[in-house]
This record gives C-alpha cells, sequence and structure tokens, in this order.
C-alpha cells in the first residue's frame, strides 16, 4: 500500500541526491548536515506510518522538523553560493509538500 508522504520523501530525496554531492564538495558538513536531515524525514514518516496515537504524531512532527531542517541547510547553500536559487525551486516545493503533510498528519 503506497503511502504519499512516504512517496513524496523519497522523490526530495532523490531530487537532493546530486545537489548534496555538489555541495559535498565545497562544504561537507553543511552536506552531511542535510543528508541526515533529509534521511530522517523519510524514516520517521514510514515509521510513524506504522505507530498509533501520540508516538505517531511525535514521529510525523519530527519528520517536519527536519523537513523544515532540510529548508534551512537549501537557504543556507544558497546564501553562500553553493547553489543557485534555480536549483532548489524543484526540491523546495517537494519539501512544501512534505511539511504540509506531515503538519497534517501531526495534528
Amino acid at each position: 500500500m503506497a503511502f504519499d508522504a512516504y512517496d513524496v520523501s523519497i522523490s526530495l530525496i532523490r531530487s537532493l541526491a546530486p545537489l548534496l554531492a555538489r555541495l559535498a564538495a565545497v562544504d561537507p558538513k553543511l552536506a552531511d548536515q542535510a543528508r541526515r536531515a533529509v534521511t530522517s524525514v523519510a524514516l520517521n514518516i514510514q515509521e510513524a506510518n506504522r505507530r498509533t496515537g501520540r508516538d505517531r504524531r511525535n514521529r510525523f512532527r519530527i519528520s517536519l522538523g527536519s523537513a523544515a531542517e532540510v529548508g534551512a541547510a537549501l537557504d543556507v547553500a544558497v546564501a553562500f553560493g553553493y547553489l543557485a536559487d534555480a536549483e532548489v525551486v524543484a526540491p523546495r516545493e517537494l519539501i512544501d509538500r512534505v511539511r504540509a503533510m506531515t503538519y497534517r498528519l501531526g495534528r
């Protein structure tokens, strides 16, 4: 059974993979932080999907926070000139989708 929030989180990882590889060449720590955050998004969504009650909501909230962290990492990368605004449009749209989904699921 497909779970849309999880599927979108995997799409987000795929969209970020080439950007994170490039980012790692100029700022390995920022790339690692972003990689860990986007991994957390997917893992916590999938874990939450198998949980119930408050524990389920908490995992979705963790995913929401991690998605916000990924967005901040992209903002920092653009601010430092490591990535161009145009390169992060699609990943930011996916981040927004994940955030909207996990916000609703975590309520």
